[in-house]
Order: structure tokens, then C-alpha cells, then sequence
């Protein structure tokens, strides 16, 4: 989880040299390592039993890592939805390898099977946005693809074809794993490669992972929209990476134009979401007072409390794996976390 020698990136750079030659600058920020191990401990009073781990890395060192009721380093947790960051991290992969040309494509120059269905003809940067235009849409019960109706298909391939638009694509928000899982699906058609082996080669392996399991459907597909399970320190290696740009311990792993353009809020969401303001591709994005300055987050999500926090002006990931699935107070409780940490942050 270290960077070790790696090359610093360059916005961290120029954070540094301006601290340098600007005394009258702000100071890069750190956090006491006392001081957040105790925060982290502070939590282990909380009336339920499903918080797992909280990890806090700054500047390419872990500052606090605490894990809570019998928890340990070696579990895998079901990071549910916030495995579809992974699969944004993924697809960025696939195009940095020209193996997806642009997102400009329709799903179904690379799943050809789709051809002349609703999926079949959205724009890959819909997907991505969720503003698919298909009747897709986890909150709302009624709506053909709904995340638990896809779920209980006999043939999730077949399930996805078969949804309708039901607005012009590009034109609404709508929360819905079922365009996670097409973009699955797309990557593994246009590599060659199941989705778990392409990430296994590229991402998992390349940032060091040993153990890891992610969840295949009816249909043999590897489930984009989520249910990837790891371990508390390499969910914080996800983290780390998009912290440094695409590069994990002096390996560039996905380009830093990918990283920049699935973290960029491209959608406001600010109405639907109490937790985020803005989406990118499968990352939110909000900003949190830090010190009296307001600063970005950026964050990966899922079910149960499940987060990954990358703070880039504070050099600075926060990880947790919570299993309060179904429950709100998961979120609840991670965001409490993460502000007690940003309360913990002290001038150089």
C-alpha cells in the first residue's frame, strides 16, 4: 500500500514546490497518526456489529488502520456497488489498450448480440453516466430492469436485451446496475477476456493483490454492477491508485487521462443523492469543508457503508468496508467517519 518509489504525480508536485517557494502559502496538510487511531477507535462504541475496517493513507504512508468486531486483514468483504468504480477502472484499461475505441460507440459495436435492441444502441458514455435512457432504475420498483429483477433472470444476457428505452438516452440520471453490468459485458467482448480474468491480468495482479473473488451471473458473466469481494488493504490499493493517477508503485496501470475524465462530475445529482453532488464515470464527487476550504472528494460507493475516499489535495485515501447492507445507516456512518477524520487533518 506504499508508494515507495514511485514517481510522485504531478499535482502533488506542484503542491509541494509552491509550499516551497511561497512561505505566505497555505501548508500541505497531515494528519496525527495518534490522533486518527484514536478517531478510528471512537467507533467501536457504535450500537451495531457490521463495521469492518477503516484504512487512512496520506502522503504514501498509513496514517490509522483499525478493524472492529473480530475483523481482520485477510476477510473478504462484498464492497457490492462499489465495485462498479472497478469496472470504470476497467474500461479505461480496455481503451488505453485500444481495444474499446471511444465512448462514442454504441454498446453494440463490441457486444454484437445486442445489435437492434434498446442496450444495443446507447452510447458507452450513457452507460457510464447512467443516463442510458432505459427503463432501468434500482429505486423504482416497478421499472423492467431493476436491479432485483435482474438478478433473479434464468439468462441476465437475454434480460438486458430485452429492457426498453423509455427517454432519450443522455437526457436523465437514473441509478441502475444493469448499465454497470452491460459495461461488463462490453469489456469482456471487446478483449477477449472474461471480465474477472481481464481484471485479474491488469488491475488486480499489477497492484499486487493475492486473494479476491468476484461473483459470476446465471449467464457466466462476471458481475460489472458489483458483488466483488477484498480485502480491507487492497480496497485502499484501489484508492491509492486513482490517488496517483493510474500509477501504483512506479507502475502506470491506467492512464491519468482515464483517471481525470471518470472522476470529473459530469452529472448533477445533487436532488437523488444526499451523500454526493456530482457523478462521472461510476465515481461521485462532493466537497467537504477541510480547515474552513472547501475540498473535493471523490468516491466509490457501495450498499452497506462500503467507501473509497480519495482526497487529492490532502494526498489523502480513506477506505472502509462496512457489511450494514440494506441499511441507510451504513452510508450514514462511513460519511460520520470520514468527517472525523477530515476534523483530524493539522497544518504541517
Amino acid at each position: 500500500m506504499l508508494y515507495g518509489e514511485r514517481r510522485m504525480p504531478m499535482r502533488h508536485t506542484n503542491i509541494l514546490l509552491a509550499a516551497m517557494l511561497c512561505v505566505s502559502c497555505t501548508p500541505v496538510a497531515v494528519s496525527s497518526t495518534d490522533s486518527l487511531q484514536s478517531t478510528l477507535a471512537a467507533f467501536e462504541n457504535d450500537a451495531h456489529d457490521d463495521l469492518h475496517s477503516v484504512i487512512v493513507i496520506q502522503g504514501g504512508r498509513t496514517r490509522a488502520e483499525h478493524y472492529y468486531h473480530g475483523a481482520d486483514p485477510q476477510t473478504l468483504v462484498d464492497i457490492r456497488s462499489a465495485g462498479k468504480s472497478v469496472t470504470s477502472l476497467l474500461l479505461g484499461v480496455a481503451l488505453d489498450q485500444g481495444a474499446i475505441k471511444s465512448l462514442d460507440a454504441p454498446v453494440q459495436r463490441y457486444w454484437t448480440d445486442a445489435a437492434g435492441s434498446a442496450v444495443g444502441s446507447v452510447r458507452l458514455e450513457n452507460l457510464l453516466t447512467m443516463r442510458s435512457g432505459l427503463a432501468a432504475d434500482d429505486d423504482v420498483d416497478g421499472l423492467p430492469g431493476n436491479e432485483d429483477r435482474m438478478d433473479d433472470a434464468d439468462d441476465p444476457l437475454s434480460f438486458a436485451r430485452s429492457i426498453p428505452s423509455v427517454e432519450p438516452e443522455g437526457s436523465r440520471y437514473r441509478y441502475n446496475s444493469l448499465a454497470a453490468y452491460v459495461t461488463g459485458v462490453v469489456i469482456a467482448q471487446a478483449t477477449g477476456r472474461n471480465l474477472e480474468e481481464f481484471a485479474r491480468k491488469f488491475l488486480f495482479e499489477p497492484l499486487g493483490m493475492k486473494r479476491w473473488e468476484w461473483q459470476e451471473d446465471r449467464s457466466g458473466q462476471t458481475k460489472g454492477q458489483g458483488n466483488l469481494f477484498l480485502t480491507a488493504r487492497d480496497f485502499a490499493r484501489i484508492g491509492q491508485l486513482v490517488l496517483g493517477d493510474g500509477v501504483y508503485e512506479g507502475k502506470r496501470i491506467v492512464s491519468r487521462r482515464w483517471i481525470e475524465q471518470s472522476l470529473r462530475p459530469r452529472v448533477d445529482i445533487s436532488a437523488s443523492d444526499p451523500f454526493a453532488t456530482g457523478y462521472g464515470y461510476y465515481w461521485y464527487h462532493r466537497t467537504y469543508p477541510v480547515r474552513g476550504r472547501p475540498t473535493d472528494v471523490y468516491f466509490a460507493s457501495g450498499n452497506g457503508g462500503n467507501k473509497i475516499y480519495v482526497i487529492p489535495d490532502l494526498d489523502m485515501v480513506v477506505s472502509i468496508l462496512s457489511r450494514a447492507y440494506g441499511e441507510g445507516r451504513g452510508q450514514r456512518r462511513s460519511e460520520a467517519i470520514l468527517k472525523a477524520v477530515l476534523a483530524n487533518v493539522r497544518p504541517l
